[in-house]
């Protein structure tokens, strides 16, 4: 295949904030638990040294946490005060029963965040708290003066408040997070925001919409116009929107057909179109509101990996929320990425679901062992994006894909430091010459592929699925040509 690209360097979308590289850790499975924090022999907890290194390298510029559908559980006071002393409680996830010990707790996360550079977004319960047990979190995690919140936070070991700026109230309330109807989640909504604004008017605040994904229900498609629509004399206490999408019907999770690998990968693509989608209704009902789209859970969700919904395979039981991590699901990821770059001016912020062994997982540990996941790889190729202006990127001639979308497709920013492009060949068996232009004097390239779309990395076999350094030639004057593999994806950065 021979594909032509235009990059239009004059002609810049908007920044790409590093909020839209964030990431997910839920109380969910072994993400958490066994994933970011374990025990030692002498049953004390603390972070895993190698997962921390491995994601302040990925980046992860921004981490949302307790959940997800186990936020609605959680009460932030079990998370406090000597570990020892903490209380043992039960909560729920996505229908898995957790046992949780609360030794992650604020603290430590906020200390994880710390070390690894994110931002911390802390999601809050409304499905089982109240607006006072959310106000005293923040007040807790924020306030300076000296109130009785602030003095215990201190006598907990931290003497500065922790600043935190995003808070969503609650989690997908439409279902998992109390099963509102909107109109009664909107009033709610509106009470927990206008009480959080008295604790601190600089917070962020993320109203619980719906998603955007394949064979959404209509009922639930109505869901964020009449949240806009019935919060519409209060629209200046919602900061940002959010929407979850998961691709669902991509078939199995290593064992699919050449059909299945396509239908994830446009599943992917349309992650896109659930942005403008919410987009156009903002505009439509929120007038000159500024309101960001946080699509704060995103990422493929293999049926292997859970009770319901398509997908014609056994699936695991007990259900553990993990899942193969191939070659293919990374593609889908950088194509989503791709949308998101597309619509930086008006998503606010994106959690990638989840970080650790859960779903579509960055890094995954069995025991002593650790190893990253070729998405993890598919996320560190794109870190020259990260802040950078985003470029729109035209396809002047190309092969096109069974559903008549172009074979090879890209994203491109510059920066100070350059323009940097990523490219994907979505096509399962054809390798690609890709031919651009871009003024630089030199280039260096990285490529993520692998002999086969289904290949993964495991414990016994860590990097079977890797970055090496790829080729890039000149091509007549400011014009570069890369030869890409099929099912594959390259970062190139010209300087």
């Amino acid at each position: 295949m021979e594909t032509t690209l235009n990059i239009l360097n004059n002609a810049p979308i908007g920044t790409i904030n590093p909020r839209l590289y964030g990431h997910f850790a839920e109380h969910l499975g072994r993400c958490c638990y066994d994933g970011l924090w374990v025990k030692d022999q002498q049953g004390k907890s603390s972070f895993r040294s190698d997962v921390l290194t491995a994601l302040k390298a990925l980046p992860v510029p921004m981490l949302r946490w307790p959940g997800g559908c186990y936020a609605d559980h959680y009460h932030w006071r079990d998370g406090i005060g000597p570990q020892d002393k903490r209380t043992r409680r039960l909560g729920m996830s996505c229908g898995l029963i957790v046992e949780d010990d609360n030794s992650l707790g604020t603290h430590e996360f906020i200390s994880l965040c710390r070390q690894i550079g994110a931002e911390p977004y802390l999601a809050g319960n409304v499905g089982s708290g109240t607006p006072q047990e959310l106000c005293d979190w923040l007040e807790y995690c924020n306030a300076a003066i000296n109130t009785s919140l602030v003095q215990e936070r201190r006598a907990n070991g931290s003497d500065k408040p922790f600043g935190v700026k995003l808070w969503g109230v609650g989690n997908e309330n439409w279902g998992c997070g109390g099963n509102y109807d909107s109109v009664t989640y909107a009033k709610e909504y509106r009470r927990y925001a206008t009480m959080l604004r008295h604790v601190d008017p600089s917070v962020e605040l993320v109203l619980g919409g719906a998603g955007g994904a394949v064979g959404t229900p209509d009922w639930l498609e109505r869901w964020n116009t009449e949240l806009i629509q019935t919060l519409n004399r209060n629209l200046d206490l919602v900061d940002h929107i959010s929407i979850h999408v998961y691709w669902i019907h991509g078939g199995a999770e290593s064992a699919f057909t050449a059909e299945e690998y396509y239908g994830l990968l446009g599943e992917a693509h349309h992650t896109e179109e659930a942005i403008k989608n919410t987009a156009q209704m903002l505009h439509e009902e929120a007038g000159n509101r500024k309101i960001g789209i946080a699509l704060d859970e995103w990422g493929v969700w293999h049926p292997e990996a859970r009770p319901w919904g398509p997908g014609q395979v056994e699936r695991r039981d007990p259900i553990t929320y993990e899942q193969a991590n191939t070659l293919r699901d990374a593609l889908a990821a950088g194509i989503a990425l791709e949308g998101i770059h597309r619509q930086c001016n008006v998503l606010s912020l994106a959690n990638l679901a989840q970080i650790v062994n859960v779903l579509q997982s960055v890094v995954n540990t069995d025991s002593q062992r650790m190893w990253l996941t070729p998405t993890y790889h598919a996320l560190h190729l794109h870190t020259a994006h990260i802040g950078a202006q985003a470029l729109p990127v035209e396809v002047a001639q190309g092969d096109s894909l069974p559903d008549g979308t172009s074979a090879v497709t890209a994203t491109a920013s510059t920066s100070p430091r350059g323009m940097a492009v990523t490219f994907i060949n979505r096509h399962y068996t054809d390798q690609a010459t890709v031919r651009f232009k871009a003024a630089g004097k030199a280039a260096s390239g990285k490529l993520l592929s692998a002999d086969k779309a289904n290949m993964g990395n495991t414990a016994d076999a860590p990097n079977a699925v890797h970055l090496v350094d790829l080729a890039v030639n000149r091509d007549g004057v400011d014009g570069w040509c890369v030869e890409l593999p099929p099912h594959s994806m390259a970062t190139v950065v010209i300087a």
